[in-house]
């Protein structure tokens, strides 16, 4: 006992001279949504200060255009390609644990791929290396990697590596309802607050706790905060004071979004005081990250009402934004502030990538990955100092998306790109007519839009970098979309099954008398000719494993204006069939009416619809 203790007696002396670990990761925040990153609207006091005591890297990339993957490839310092996750749906229920590609009907064009629903807990995570080390382990907000079902799960943070884990949400891909409480998306009754405290304050103050009680010893803590993520609400007087100095001229002028990056930088605030009061400052790393680009499209539904057809951000002059796989969705805001050794108000264009965060991280503390793991990551620790970066290209590799999605959201196309120095190529899977890959190559240094695709006139660099994706997907055994050998092949049905209703972002097939849907696009709903002439009920028979928030919306007749359509929710129960009635108390004709699905990554099962129009006929559709 006395050897072991003196073996030990030095390990802790060394845990104790570490510095402590603070990862503050915002969910598709934009890489201009800051001031100290060029925003002329938002207002990022809090952040622009962590800038001033750090360094800002303006080429620093997330492994993935949306977030699961990147939070992946952070914790375990791989690709997501090599992972698996490479979709936001680790809050389903059916839990997918092989990479391999969707089965597709003779109506989808692309196979893309099944991500993984888990990040498997067979990973040793940068949580679980610094708690061997002898940090003591935290994480505060969004998870999103996984929750368990049983017992036997461990796909949750404490099965991860962390101590603790606050709000404990970590099937919520986001605050649920809305980021002022009540908050439905939490499961623990003991987490209240007074109507409207926004969920940052809260989560903020806790954090502020778990520093000042943790000072004298060293802690990692991961602060990854719910915002800017929808749904789209903030505390009403920040949205009123970005109202008052919105510039319609400005790319950046959606108040609501402002008032939600508010609150993100009021909650950092609230983490650096805590380090400065506990006298913790210079032994403390401080990491500020984004898991993928900014939305830059419109928000649809807004809460106050007003923003819905304002994009919710610009991340001008890169190109488009979250899910696409052009600059805008995935180059990111990262600050590293660590007094003494990383420089103070310092800019530097390296290029970074989310997985070099684990071994960089290790390296800083005097830790090293073990030995047998595989790290796509490199040791960036002197190039975040000041030296030259070990890194000289980036790989994203993102197997989901279609042209309809695309017409949404630029980019949002099933491909892979790689950059090397300031060239850029993007390889979209079977996109040609032909069904062969479409390569768009880009010159950043003179393109950073990039608009004008040089493929064409440099097919021998485009050959060349077109074989680093090859070795890539190689390597890292990727899932990789193709052509559907079925699409277009069976014969017409002698009716419509889907009896007029019409499917949109979303495949929807009837079989033994079950409407059976599945996103694959933003917002999926299934339509049909309502023609109302007045207020109406409808109620339909449905089934979905992990529930969720709908909406079924009402198009008033003689237009298709987004504003003038009429939206009224539902709320579907987990893994049962259930009957579901909506009132739609609109006094105006009505058109169209839309039933949007509770869940946009799963199957959804519905039996029948009826509507029941006041004084009119009722309508059924039995599938």
């Amino acid at each position: 006992m006395r050897l072991f203790t003196l073996l030990l007696a030095p390990l802790a002396a060394l845990a104790a001279e570490r510095p402590n670990v603070i990862f503050i990761l915002a969910d598709d925040l934009g890489a201009h949504d800051l001031g100290c990153f060029g925003s002329t609207f938002y207002e990022t006091p809090n952040i622009d200060r962590l800038a001033k005591r750090g360094t800002r890297f303006t080429q620093a990339y997330a492994a993935s255009p949306l977030c699961s993957p990147t939070r992946a490839s952070i914790l375990v310092g791989q690709y997501p390609a090599r992972i698996g996750i490479t979709a936001p749906v680790c809050h389903i229920n059916p839990i997918y644990l092989n990479k391999e590609l969707i089965r597709g009907g003779p109506n989808t064009r692309l196979l893309d791929a099944n991500s993984l629903s888990r990040l498997k807990p067979e990973y040793f995570t940068l949580a679980e290396a610094l708690k061997e080390a002898g940090y003591a382990t935290a994480h505060f907000g969004k998870w999103h990697l996984g929750h368990n079902l049983k017992p036997a799960d461990h796909f949750e943070p404490k099965d991860q590596g962390f101590d603790s884990d606050f709000p404990h949400a970590p099937n919520a891909a986001g605050p649920g309802n809305g980021y002022l409480a009540p908050w439905k998306f939490i499961k623990d009754p003991t987490i209240t607050d007074d109507v409207g405290v926004n969920i940052e304050d809260r989560m903020s103050k806790e954090a502020a706790k778990y520093i000042a009680a943790h000072k004298d010893k060293p802690f990692y803590l991961n602060y990854w905060a719910y915002s800017v993520h929808s749904p789209w609400n903030a505390r009403a007087d920040h949205v009123e004071h970005f109202k008052a100095k919105a510039d319609p001229k400005n790319p950046q002028h959606n108040a609501l979004y402002a008032g939600m990056v508010k609150s993100l930088d009021d909650g950092v605030g609230r983490i650096m005081q805590a380090v400065d009061d506990a006298g913790i400052a210079d032994n403390t790393i401080i990491v500020f990250f984004s898991d993928n680009g900014g939305y830059s499209y419109p928000p649809k539904k807004t809460d106050p009402e007003g923003y819905a057809d304002i994009p919710a951000t610009s991340n001008l002059p890169f190109r488009s934004g979250k899910a696409s796989v052009y600059e805008g969705g995935t180059r990111e805001p990262f600050i590293l502030a660590w007094p003494g050794k990383a420089k103070a108000d310092a800019t530097s264009d390296i290029l970074f990538q989310s997985v070099d965060f684990y071994p960089t991280l290790l390296s800083f503390l005097g830790l090293k990955p073990h030995a047998e793991l595989k790290v796509d990551g490199l040791d960036q620790s002197k190039a975040l100092l000041g030296g030259e970066s070990a890194r000289d290209r980036v790989f994203c590799h993102f197997p989901h998306g279609n042209a309809a999605r695309d017409a949404v959201m630029d980019g949002f196309y099933a491909g892979t790109y790689v950059r090397k120095g300031d060239w850029k190529l993007i390889r979209f899977y079977a996109r040609n007519d032909d069904g062969s890959d479409d390569l768009e190559l880009y010159d950043l240094k003179n393109d950073l839009g990039e608009r004008h695709n040089l493929a064409k006139e440099k097919p021998e660099l485009a050959k060349e970098l077109n074989g680093l994706i090859a070795d890539f997907l190689n390597d890292t055994e990727a899932v990789i979309p193709k052509l559907n050998p079925a699409f277009g092949k069976a014969a017409a049905a002698p009716k419509d099954p889907l009896m007029s209703w019409k499917n949109r972002n979303c495949d929807a097939t009837v079989k033994d008398g079950i409407l059976t849907a599945k996103g694959t696009g933003p917002s999926p709903f299934l339509g049909v000719g309502a023609n109302l002439s007045g207020p109406a009920q409808v109620t339909f028979r449905l089934r979905t494993t992990s529930g969720g928030d709908g909406h079924v919306d009402l198009v008033p007749t003689g237009t298709s204006k987004t504003s003038d359509i009429i939206s009224f929710p539902y709320a579907a129960k987990p893994g049962e069939w259930q009957e579901i009635t909506v009132e739609l108390p609109h006094q105006g004709p009505a058109a169209i009416m839309r039933l949007y699905l509770p869940t946009a990554y799963e199957n959804v099962e519905i039996d029948w619809v009826e509507l029941k129009p006041a004084g009119a006929k009722v309508r059924r559709w039995d599938f």
